[in-house]
């Protein structure tokens, strides 16, 4: 019996499969490090509330004047966690046959999906935000990129904690557009950077991030250029993994889930860049 694998065996082996599941989602997400984050501890209900505070100005008063009151109103925007999960069942046989390498196999599976699942629940909210440059039909351009910040900047948008996340199809034009079709003939250091290397780096001092979380149809997608402030990812449940010895199939269901929850909290403080790519 020294072979037999039981619900103890795989026990002893879960706080493995855990620290790799938290470790590929962490390093797979783009946007969760991107965007303002909330912790909900348990028992505290399944909705968060982030109150949103008006721009108010400031005016001059003349000497032994009195100044009036001026009214602060706040809305608030709301955040409801849900589950989100994935179950796979380990059999015995493969347990037995593939040794620990089932540990970082299914570690890796579950913070895959987990992290992929909640970058497209965050990148999903760019087309929703109010202003929009691009129709879907033509390429994105370094323009683009500095009338998107220009914009934000004239708004009153705070210039630091600026990202740019886009599908690395429609990135693609944009390092064309700055390479002059990988020519390269200014021979700056972005230009050199985007030859080099693939990556963009910063641009009009904003990061900009290419994830295939994007999604694309056809190779049209929405991006967006946004504050942190923009979007928010209220967590009350990051990775948990579960087991449950299934005997009649001679295995171990392991289950994944995470409660999370995502939305819009200052529309002003995002653009959507809705491009086309010229690849697809």
């Amino acid at each position: 019996m020294a072979q037999e694998s039981t619900t103890t065996t795989l026990d002893d082996l879960l706080p493995s499969i855990v620290a790799e599941a938290l470790f590929v989602a962490s390093e797979r997400s783009i946007m969760r490090n991107l965007v303002k984050n909330f912790s909900l501890p348990a028992g505290s209900g399944k909705t968060v509330t982030v109150p949103r505070y008006p721009i108010v100005s400031a005016a001059a008063v003349a000497e032994g004047t009195d100044l009036s009151n001026t009214a602060v109103s706040t809305d608030g925007a709301v955040l409801t966690v849900s589950e989100v999960g994935i179950m796979t069942t380990v059999t015995d046989l493969a347990l037995r046959s593939s040794g620990t390498n089932v540990v970082a196999d299914v570690g890796r599976l579950f913070g895959e999906a987990i992290a992929r699942k909640m970058d497209r629940d965050l990148t999903a909210l760019f087309a929703g935000f109010s202003t929009a440059l691009g129709d879907g039909t033509g390429a994105i351009t370094a323009a683009k990129i500095f009338e998107a910040v220009a914009k934000l900047r004239a708004a009153g948008v705070p210039s630091e904690a600026l990202f740019c996340v886009l599908n690395p199809e429609v990135a693609y034009d944009l390092k064309a557009n700055l390479t002059n079709s990988f020519v390269n003939p200014n021979s700056g250091l972005l230009q050199n950077a985007a030859m080099q290397s693939g990556y963009i780096g910063s641009l009009a001092g904003v990061p900009v991030f290419e994830t295939s979380n994007v999604v694309s149809t056809a190779g049209d997608s929405v991006g967006g250029l946004f504050h942190r402030d923009a979007i928010g990812l209220a967590l009350m449940q990051d990775i948990n993994i579960e087991l449950e010895r299934n005997a009649s199939v001679r295995g171990t269901e392991v289950v994944a889930t995470a409660v999370y929850g995502v939305g819009e909290l200052y529309d002003g403080y995002g653009i959507a860049l809705n491009y086309d790519s010229s690849i697809v």
